[in-house]
C-alpha cells in the first residue's frame, strides 16, 4: 500500500470515530442527561443518571481525542499539495477539539457536583450544562471553518472527487451562516437545520472515499510528478 494511501485510510477511520463519538455523545446522551432547563429537573436528570453520564463524559473525551488525530493527520495527508491550507485545516480542527474538551471539564464538573450532592446543586450543574452548551456552540464555528479548506484541498489534489470538495466548500459555509443565523434569530431553527445538510452529506462523502478509496492512482502520480 501506498504511504499516502495508507495515511488516507488512518484520516478516514479517525474521521469515523470523530462522527462515532459525537453522534453516540452529543446526539444520544446528552438529551438525555445533560438537559437544559429549569433547575430541580436539570439535577434530577443528571444525578438520576450518573452512570450514562459518565458513559457521556467518555464519549466527550473520545470526540477530543479523534478531532484531534483526524486533524494532524489530514495534515499529514494534504500538507504537500498546499501546507497553509492544510496547516488551516488542522488548526481549526484542534480549536474546535480545545472548545469540546472545556465542555467535557464543564460536564465533568457537574456530574462530581451532583453525585456530591452539594449545596445549591441544581444552581451549580445548571449553568455548567449551558457552559458546556457555550462550548459546543463556539466549537461549531471551528467545525464549519474546516470544511473550507478541506474542500479547497479535496479541489487541488485530486485526493476524491471532485463533487465532494464542491459540497464540503457550500457545507462549510452553510454551517457558518447556520451559527449565525441560529444567534440571530434563534426561532428560525428550522430553516437553520437545512443548511447544515451539505456539511453532511460532504463529510460523511470524504470519509468513505478516504476509507475506502485512499488516494486514486491518478492523483498519486500526479503527486509523484510534481514533487520531482
Amino acid at each position: 500500500m501506498h504511504p499516502l494511501t495508507r495515511t488516507a485510510r488512518l484520516t478516514g477511520a479517525f474521521y469515523l470515530g470523530l462522527a462515532i463519538t459525537g453522534a453516540l455523545s452529543f446526539l444520544l446522551i446528552r438529551p438525555q442527561v445533560f438537559i437544559t432547563g429549569e433547575s430541580s429537573a436539570v439535577l434530577e436528570a443528571l444525578s438520576g443518571n450518573l452512570p450514562l453520564a459518565r458513559l457521556g463524559l467518555l464519549l466527550e473525551l473520545g470526540v477530543v481525542v479523534t478531532q484531534v488525530l483526524a486533524a494532524l493527520w489530514f495534515f499529514a495527508l494534504f500538507r504537500s499539495v498546499n501546507s497553509f491550507a492544510a496547516g488551516t485545516l488542522t488548526t481549526f480542527g484542534l480549536m474546535n477539539a480545545v472548545a469540546i474538551l472545556g465542555s467535557a471539564a464543564a460536564l465533568s464538573t457537574a456530574t462530581t457536583i451532583a453525585d456530591a450532592g452539594l449545596p445549591d446543586a441544581a444552581q451549580q450543574v445548571t449553568l455548567l450544562i449551558t457552559l458546556s452548551e457555550g462550548f459546543w456552540a463556539v466549537g461549531t464555528v471551528f467545525f464549519g471553518a474546516w470544511l473550507i479548506p478541506m474542500g479547497i484541498l479535496v479541489l487541488r489534489s485530486g485526493f476524491a472527487w471532485r463533487w465532494i470538495g464542491w459540497v464540503l466548500l457550500v457545507g462549510g459555509a452553510g454551517y457558518l451562516a447556520n451559527i449565525v443565523l441560529i444567534t440571530l434569530a434563534p426561532e428560525t431553527t428550522a430553516i437553520a437545520d437545512l443548511l447544515v445538510i451539505p456539511a453532511t452529506i460532504g463529510e460523511f462523502a470524504i470519509l468513505l472515499s478516504l476509507l475506502i478509496r485512499g488516494v486514486p492512482a491518478r492523483a498519486l502520480e500526479a503527486q509523484k510528478r510534481t514533487s520531482k
